[in-house]
């Protein structure tokens, strides 16, 4: 199969993902990754690799880009390009750790949405403390939703968990202010219904308290509501390690402690970051697009790699369009 791979993008571009990129082609016989990004500015990184193509783009949507515009006016940049070769056929699914919004365009514009998608929805591996993590959606694509679009986002979620996370009869739960089938606003209100005739293994409405102790497989939200707990996860995550950090440095004996345990703290560190689990996927799209965190080490983009991998070989693309249009005949 073949990859195709944003060099430009992330806080650690180029370095960090030519190496997880050549972590890549060591370890998956049968995958080709396409590198798309400055010829100069990879050289040093570079080595011959005969699965390995090197593609130059003159240009680079940086994080401060306007995302829309950068990727209708950046026509020779590296994200574009590689959206573009998805489009063509030139491959099969595609990775970058640059600009959110301009690869979620790029998505949307180049690549193009299934039939039977409204909205494509942003969905990462979230952490959970058993170690098995869970995957929600949407993170921010749509700030906005209607109760069909949760329906959606149900199933596209479950269709992942079970072909990629490898999850026997995912369970999914909407997000909601309680477990109460009448509880929270509107659009839950009229979510919840629609949910118990989806498709899935539908357990009801999950609190946001009860997400890290692995509630649901598959938690649903709007876009808004999503990023708002992804944030509070990430900020909570960082806080608690910084003041852990100060209480082991306060003294001589703490200082000591700190020594002594500072391969457990690194172990609970990485159960908490979410970029272990791979990148967030665009689900709702013609191939898997896969967004890497914007701070994506070698080992992070490895992962991203390996996701778009499986996601490849199961063909969750193909599942989500045949489930979904089913799914519309059954309601017509």
């Amino acid at each position: 199969m073949k990859i195709a791979v944003d060099a430009m993008g992330g806080d650690n571009a180029p370095k960090e993902i030519i190496t997880g990129v050549y972590k890549a082609l060591d370890e998956f016989a049968d995958v080709e990754i396409q590198l798309f990004g400055h010829q100069e500015k990879m050289q040093e990184f570079l080595k011959e690799h005969d699965r390995l193509t090197i593609v130059h783009c003159e240009e680079v949507i940086e994080s401060e880009d306007d995302p829309v515009r950068s990727v209708k006016r950046k026509k020779d940049a590296s994200m574009v390009r590689m959206a573009q070769a998805v489009k063509d056929g030139d491959a099969d699914a595609c990775v970058s750790a640059g600009n959110t919004g301009a690869l979620m365009s790029a998505g949307l514009f180049i690549v193009g949405r299934i039939d039977g998608v409204d909205r494509p929805a942003l969905a990462p591996t979230l952490p959970t403390i058993d170690g098995k993590g869970f995957v929600m959606l949407d993170m921010g694509a749509n700030a906005e939703a209607r109760p069909e679009h949760l329906v959606q986002y149900a199933i596209m979620g479950s269709i992942y968990a079970e072909k990629v996370r490898g999850i026997q009869d995912p369970t999914v739960g909407l997000l909601n202010i309680g477990t109460e089938e009448k509880k929270g606003n509107d659009l839950t209100k009229a979510a919840f219904p629609l949910l118990k005739e989806a498709p899935i293994n539908f357990i009801g409405n999950v609190e946001s308290r009860d997400l890290l102790n692995g509630v649901a497989d598959v938690v649903v939200t709007d876009g808004f509501t999503g990023n708002m707990v992804l944030k509070t996860i990430e900020g909570t995550a960082m806080n608690v390690f910084a003041m852990i950090k100060e209480v082991f440095m306060t003294s001589a004996k703490t200082k000591v402690a700190a020594f002594l345990v500072k391969d457990n703290i690194k172990g609970l560190k990485g159960m908490l970051d979410y970029s272990e689990y791979g990148g967030a996927g665009l689900f709702g799209l013609k191939a898997p697009v896969i967004k890497a965190h914007g701070s994506s080490n070698a080992t992070a983009l490895f992962n991203a790699i390996r996701q778009t991998r499986t996601m490849v070989e199961y063909d969750v693309t193909g599942t989500i369009y045949s489930t979904l249009k089913k799914e519309t005949q059954h309601e017509d």
